[in-house]
């Protein structure tokens, strides 16, 4: 079965146009990470798991606001590995939404490079892709090792005994991130091949 150039610049616009959804959704939810409280004397009523998003936190039904504001925080009054975890929270937040806002001119440019069949275009339009995907990467990379240095953190102030009857896990959201990164390197193969397909028709008649 051939695939024809149409088939190429359509999939990979539906991978663009997934991935933007994936990553919007993964960014508007409060399921990036979740922590399952079980002490011995807790009643089977009481709630007191929760899971968290990028800048909120859900605590046994209650949203609450992200208590440290990591651009306003006082930075005197924190660690060395508090101020990094600071630092490593304003890059988070900074860098996936700015790769979701990407993603919105890339679909344009997707779009708009397809209907003009040019290779240069869709090569750049692939390479725009690449570059959103990269950041994609960079924030999700980055909140997991933050998540890892907040457990570190606490067992250091509480002991490995506070933790005991925690339990933690990254959930759903963060799973919607990597989906949408994924499908974000899909897409510019997809805009690469076509580019390439573009080029060979452009180039047929000139050496018939």
């Amino acid at each position: 079965m051939r695939v024809t150039f149409g088939c190429l610049v359509i999939a990979a616009g539906i991978c663009g146009a997934l991935s933007f959804a994936f990553l919007a959704a993964s960014l508007g939810t409060e399921y990036w990470y979740i922590i399952e409280m079980n002490p011995v004397n807790s009643s089977d009523s009481e709630d007191i798991s929760s899971h968290s998003g990028l800048w909120s936190v859900n605590e046994g039904g209650k949203m609450y606001a992200d208590s440290i504001d990591s651009f306003t925080a006082d930075y005197s009054k924190y660690s060395e590995t508090e101020l990094r975890m600071l630092n490593m929270h304003s890059a988070i937040v900074v860098v996936l939404p700015l790769s979701l806002v990407l993603l919105l001119f890339g679909g344009i440019c997707g779009l708009v490079s397809s209907l003009a069949r040019s290779p240069v275009l869709l090569t750049g339009t692939a390479s725009y892709f690449f570059v959103c995907s990269l950041l994609t990467l960079c924030g999700v990379s980055l909140y997991i090792i933050y998540s890892y240095l907040a457990v570190a953190e606490t067992e250091r102030l509480v002991g490995p005994e506070g933790l005991a009857y925690i339990h933690t896990s990254f959930g759903w959201s963060l799973g919607l991130a990597w989906l949408s990164y994924s499908l974000e390197l899909l897409s510019g193969i997809l805009l690469l091949i076509a580019a390439r397909m573009a080029k060979l028709q452009h180039s047929s008649p000139t050496m018939a």
